[in-house]
């Protein structure tokens, strides 16, 4: 039932481990949830569904994009997202995240399912502006708290086909089904252990589908998969805050903190 889990069906899930249930049922909004990872790498993928291409006016490669975020970036259920610059334009991305379950490298598609420990949800919380001057992902997208995730980890599903949808106060911005991936997981997985060793807990972030926007202060986020509980965020400016200024090196346009 979305809202409602059982202690023992999420613990079960997520270690095999047979324990006592007390029968207790708690409403997800009156518990506090952690990060369910610890990722020793954290790795989005991007351009991974055809409506947001051309939404962002992207060409596809013909291959995964991937890049790195930074772990310390993830920021559990119920978390606030705080803006680092205000100013700037900063958008939401709701996605599908794998996390893996056994140590994977030069591993086929066909073999990749079995290095797939389960499944979240993620938003991966972006700063335009600096995407657009750096022309690059990394640091747009590692602030503190731009990778809400959880609030669980679901093992033995089928991911092929489900909805995907965010609301910003109410307001659906976001829906799509994973069906609508260009890549599957399966060859998500595999392409990115091409060029390094994936290992437990590691979790990928598979892409965004059209539909991605600014958030405010005081914005409430929900993100949905299927009829998973769903992952709530509020949203607030960062605390002090220092200005980024241009000035000129040589000629040379540089960033002056």
């Amino acid at each position: 039932m979305p809202g409602r889990c059982s202690a023992y069906r999420v613990f079960h899930s997520a270690t095999g481990a047979d324990v006592e249930p007390t029968g207790e049922i708690s409403k997800l909004g009156h518990v506090d949830v952690d990060l369910p990872v610890s990722p020793s790498k954290l790795i989005a993928v991007g351009l991974n569904y055809a409506d947001h291409i051309r939404e962002m006016a992207r060409t596809p490669l013909g291959t995964p994009l991937i890049w790195f975020k930074a772990p310390s970036s993830l920021l559990p259920h119920n978390g606030r997202i705080e803006i680092a610059y205000p100013a700037h334009q900063t958008d939401f991305e709701i996605e599908l995240a794998i996390v893996i379950g056994k140590p994977a490298k030069n591993v086929n598609p066909q073999q990749a399912p079995e290095f797939v420990f389960g499944y979240s949800l993620g938003l991966d919380i972006s700063d335009r502006d600096l995407q657009k001057t750096e022309k690059q992902f990394g640091r747009c997208k590692s602030f503190d708290t731009y990778t809400p995730f959880g609030p669980f980890v679901y093992a033995n599903v089928d991911v092929s086909d489900l909805s995907i949808e965010l609301r910003q106060n109410g307001q659906l911005r976001q829906q799509a089904r994973t069906s609508m991936m260009i890549y599957s997981v399966a060859q998500i997985v595999s392409f990115a252990n091409q060029s390094m060793t994936l290992v437990p807990g590691d979790v990928i972030l598979t892409g965004t589908p059209s539909g991605v926007g600014p958030i405010h202060a005081g914005d409430e986020l929900k993100a949905v998969i299927d009829n998973w509980p769903p992952l709530r965020n509020s949203v607030a400016n960062a605390p002090n805050t220092s200005p980024v200024e241009k000035t000129k090196t040589n000629g040379i346009s540089v960033e002056r903190i």
